[in-house]
């Protein structure tokens, strides 16, 4: 009897309450849609664009923009955006600490309605620059919901169903990338008069999650550990798990809160200096520097140039910039069912196995489509197998490693620091991949597919499973590797707990 009761107690904890999926959904459609969406918004309309600029630049001066400055620009306008993110990325910490998680994301909308209006009335006001400080402000908007999101979905799922949550982010952020595309089409906003309100969408999500999110819970683990408010902890911690009885999951959050008082809140200062997670941190470093410098976003910032580049017709590469990201929503959405079932490692040594032979084959099929009369359409499968393994691991699985490697003291700071590498790569990316691609022409793919080598080698190594398994206890896993003894107190998680009896939880000691 009693182990059928624990059994019914475990199933229960895993089940979606209708508040559990709201609240997901608003958070990533309000905010990691928009991070998507600007990926790829300006890949359509880049010819209208830069005819904008060139246009701009000879009324204002009465001379033709050189060829070398408009390429400049553009590729501002393009790495502006990861350049913001990287500044949201920096900021992150103290504003999850401060307004919360959810209050960070509320807040965050300020960073997407306003340069949605700069850069809609840019040709209005006849000005490039505009749309470059806007890229810029969106790109703080970006880097802050491409943290904070997944912080705050990882902090209110059960742990059973916490890897799952954690990959919807990254469904929206591919939704994002295929609206992008669908309205970039030259017969819907891919116009010389479409392109500024293609700009200016970026506030729709924006709105409706300052309208809707309000309604939804914040996170009970930070209302308890973090500001000390149980009772607020206790009722959204019900409302998120639908029944009364949450003794159980309070239980597990007091035994953190007791390690937190110990440690208090970490800085990034002290987290590099943290023997404890020193693995975890170089863990989350590997991961986000692979996931982009693995070449996804050279892709998708890049599309019409690649495909070009392949042999595609020019009026067709719209269709197939669609499609593939279509393809990427569809492989996203399948992580998210099968994620809990064969676990986050597998997964990313899976993806970056498939994207490493992608580019190797993709370098080949570039070189050889001059003389095989099959190689673009080669080409193009090559891009969709890419974009399928990137899809199925390195794009989703190191946000929801991310949440699970560290506690929550550590975890704004370890946010932080996987923030600033995250966007930093895809700055580098986005600066440098045009003069590779005509340094290097097809060879630059051999890059990628080193990057997507070394991380797949990496996680082989070092990288455990972390699946359906407590933040306490996937420190412990650690523990060996970083040379200290981590010992819970007490028993480990016990069924029914009072706050007063949670002491000497986690006692770390070094060899």
């Amino acid at each position: 009897m009693a182990e059928k009761e624990t059994w019914d107690e475990t199933e229960r904890k895993g089940r979606l309450t209708t508040v559990l999926v709201l609240a997901t959904l608003i958070a990533a459609f309000g905010s990691s849609f928009q991070y998507g969406y600007n990926v790829a918004v300006i890949n359509s309309p880049s010819q209208h664009m830069q005819l904008f600029y060139n246009a701009t630049y000879m009324e204002r001066y009465g001379t033709p923009m050189d060829s070398n400055l408009l390429t400049l620009l553009w590729s501002l306008s393009v790495s502006m955006y990861p350049l913001g993110g990287f500044f949201g990325s920096l900021i992150v910490a103290p504003l999850v600490n401060r307004l919360g998680r959810k209050g960070t994301l509320l807040f965050n909308n300020i960073f997407s309605i306003v340069p949605a209006v700069m850069m809609g009335i840019s040709e209005v006001v006849k000005s490039y620059e505009i749309i470059i400080v806007g890229r810029f402000i969106v790109g703080i908007c970006a880097g802050l919901s491409s943290t904070a999101v997944p912080m705050y979905l990882g902090e209110i799922s059960p742990k059973n169903l916490r890897g799952a949550l954690c990959i919807i982010p990254e469904v929206f952020i591919t939704i994002g990338i295929v609206s992008a595309n669908i309205v970039g089409i030259r017969n819907i906003l891919g116009n010389p008069t479409g392109w500024p309100i293609m700009l200016g969408l970026t506030a729709v999500p924006a709105v409706i999650q300052l309208l809707l999110l309000p309604f939804f819970p914040e996170s009970p683990r930070y209302m308890l550990i973090q500001k000390g408010d149980e009772k607020t902890a206790t009722k959204a911690l019900q409302r998120l798990r639908g029944w009364d009885d949450v003794d159980s999951e309070l239980s597990e959050m007091r035994l953190e809160e007791q390690s937190e008082k110990d440690e208090g809140h970490l800085s990034v200062l002290m987290l590099l200096a943290q023997r404890s997670l020193r693995w975890q941190l170089i863990s989350i470093i590997v991961l986000n520097m692979g996931q982009q410098l693995s070449g996804v976003n050279a892709i998708y910032y890049y599309a019409d140039s690649l495909f070009t580049l392949a042999g595609v017709e020019p009026n067709d590469i719209q269709y197939i910039s669609v499609g593939t990201a279509a393809v990427n929503v569809a492989v996203t959405v399948g992580a998210v069912f099968i994620v809990e079932a064969s676990g986050r490692r597998l997964l990313l040594l899976c993806g970056f196995g498939i994207c490493c032979i992608a580019c190797v084959l993709l370098t080949v099929a570039l070189n050889l489509q001059d003389s095989v009369s099959w190689m673009p359409y080669f080409s193009i499968g090559c891009v969709i197998v890419y974009v399928m393994g990137h899809g199925i691991g390195p794009s989703p699985i190191p946000y929801v490693v991310t949440t699970e490697m560290f506690r929550q003291s550590a975890r704004p700071a370890a946010f932080m620091v996987a923030g600033s590498v995250h966007w930093l790569s895809n700055f580098v990316v986005g600066l440098v991949f045009p003069f590779l691609e005509e340094g290097l022409g097809p060879y630059c793919f051999i890059l990628f597919s080193f990057t997507c080598l070394a991380s797949l080698i990496y996680i082989w190594l070092v990288v455990p499973e972390t699946k359906n398994k407590t933040f306490l206890e996937i420190c412990q896993m650690f523990a060996k590797r970083n040379k200290v003894v981590i010992k819970l107190g007490d028993g480990d998680f016990p069924r029914k707990k009072s706050k007063e009896s949670v002491k000497n939880v986690i006692h770390v000691t070094s060899f």
